[in-house]
Parts: structure tokens; sequence; C-alpha cells
């Protein structure tokens, strides 16, 4: 286990070097530099600016030198903590990130907490009973909720609980601070996008382990039909739905863009679309890191928890 920890772990830094390498030098262009210097100093002022004037400020921001020590300079900052600074926002980076980081955790906890337990309990039990109502009914729901897109999900909420009803605010822009009515409706509408996913494969993987040959000798044995399911047939159906859960982590923190931006929540997926649309550079480059972070670190905890369900797996 130790070793497989630590070959994750070595492959993940490669990744991280790899994608920060590849991040910088598509930034690392004359285009680029020049939206750094309008951003900075504003488009009239670098029309305005003769080629002196523009070396200079390219070297006063250190762009002029050779890429390697440019690359190697960023990513000492990087390490450092110092991720740049936002012209759009006008503060630093790493701030700004860590506040929607928090921001994106706290929905994604919500939404973990609600879809998790219901797409378990209605896999399991659909996968229990393969073929019978019961099991057509939860795959039909599970189907049905994932085939609509996020935007049409959260315009039927709004539409519903907000404008018709009145039960929850329409935008979640937490403008008095933080207010659990106002995460609601976002919650919601990643619940019922994605619960579908997990219980269709926590479906499929039950409905395996049910027709097994020792989950048969089990029963034949006169052992309870809810000590079998229980003790003997969960264990193994939860392997599949684990890996799906845990790779779930990438796509709340930067595929919920849509639902963030209908909502006005100033979370990661926000950030990013405003920085991009800016654009803002160094807050693309900082979230895009993050992003691939997160996403190797999921793999990882996907992996190792694999080990656990399954002793059977054996790695070399």
């Amino acid at each position: 286990m130790l070793k497989l920890i630590l070959r994750r772990l070595l492959q993940m830094l490669l990744i991280m070097a790899v994608a920060s390498l590849l991040l910088f030098a598509i930034f690392d262009t004359p285009e680029f530099k020049k939206r750094l210097a309008v951003q900075e100093l504003g488009g009239f002022a670098v029309s305005a600016l003769t080629e002196e004037s523009y070396n200079a400020w390219l070297a006063e921001k250190g762009l002029d030198v050779p890429f390697h020590t440019r690359y190697l300079n960023w990513v000492g900052d990087i390490l450092q903590g110092d991720m740049g600074f936002s012209y759009e926002k006008n503060r630093p980076v790493g701030p700004l990130l860590l506040d929607r980081l928090a921001n994106t955790g706290i929905l994604a906890f919500f939404v973990f907490a609600l879809m998790i337990p219901l797409s378990l309990v209605l896999g399991i039990l659909a996968g229990m009973k393969e073929g019978s109502a019961q099991d057509r009914t939860i795959s039909f729901l599970s189907v049905f909720t994932t085939s609509i897109p996020e935007i049409a999900t959260a315009i039927l909420l709004t539409v519903v609980l907000s404008l018709g009803l009145g039960w929850l605010p329409a935008k979640s822009a937490m403008i008095n601070g933080f207010s659990f009515r106002e995460l609601l409706l976002p919650v919601l509408t990643l619940v019922i996008y994605d619960f579908g996913y997990v219980a269709r494969m926590t479906r499929a993987s039950m409905a395996e382990v049910m027709t097994s040959q020792y989950i048969r000798t089990a029963v034949l044995k006169g052992l309870p039909y809810r000590r079998v399911v229980m003790k003997h047939a969960l264990r193994n159906a939860l392997i599949a739905p684990f890996t799906l859960i845990v790779l779930q982590l990438n796509w709340l923190l930067s595929g919920v863009v849509v639902v963030e931006v209908f909502f006005e929540y100033d979370g990661f997926g926000k950030l990013l679309l405003e920085a991009a649309l800016f654009p803002d550079v160094e807050v693309v480059q900082a979230c895009t890191l993050v992003a691939v972070a997160v996403a190797v670190l999921s793999q990882i905890i996907s992996d190792i928890g694999y080990t656990f369900l399954n002793p059977r797996i054996r790695f070399a």
C-alpha cells in the first residue's frame, strides 16, 4: 500500500510539472504579454507606448528574460503562495482563489451529503430486484434526470420554487452573508442532475453481485435475505460506485460553471469563467493548476479506496 501511495504521489508531481510547463508556455506568447500590459496600464496607454517604452515595461516585469528562467521563477512564486495579481478583481490571486474554493467546497459538501445516500439507496433497491417494477421505476428516474441539462433543471426549479411558490430565493449571491436558503436551489439542481449516474452504477454493480455464486449459495443455505445483502453483497457492490463518487470531486470543482453563473454563486467555476472572459491570465493559470491537482488527487484517493474495498487486487 505504501508503495502504491508513493508511486501515485510521484505520478501526481510529474503530471503537475508537465501541466504547469504547458500552461506557462501557452500564456508565454507576445499576444498574452500584450494583454498583461493592457490589464495593468490600460488599452489606451499601451497603444500610446513606443517600442522602447514597451520593452522597458517588459524588463521591469521580468518578461524579457529567457523562457526557462521565467518558468522557474513562476513555479517558485507559486510554491511560496504567490500566484500573481488579479487586475479584474483588484486583489492577489491566492486569497481570491481560496475564498472561491471555500465557497465551492461548501456547495460540494451539501451536494454529496444529499446525493450519496440517495443514489446508493436507490441503486441498491433497484439492483436487489433486477427486472422488477421497482427496478424499472428507479432506472427510468435515473436516466430521466441525468438526460436533462443542468441549466434546464435550474430554470425549472427557479420558476416553480422561487418565482411560483416563493419558497426559496432565486439567486445565491450571499450578499448578506452565508444563507442556507440561498444555497438550496443550486444544491438541488446538482443533486437532481448527478444522482442518476451513481444510482445506475450502483444498480448495475448490485445486480451483478446478486447473481454471483457465493450469494446464491448463502441464500440456499438459509441465511436471512437481509443478512446476505448487508453482510455479503453490499461491500462488493460498492466498489464501482465508490470510484465514481470520488471522481465527482473534479466535476464539482470545475464542471458546475453553469449552475454557479446562473445562480450568481461566487464559486470556483464562476471565477474561472470570469477570468477567461476578462481575460485575467494569472487567475486562469492558477485555476487550471488547482483543477489539475484536484483531478489527480481524486484519482489517487480512488485507487487507494479501491484496494481497501477489493482485497483481491494485488499491485506489483
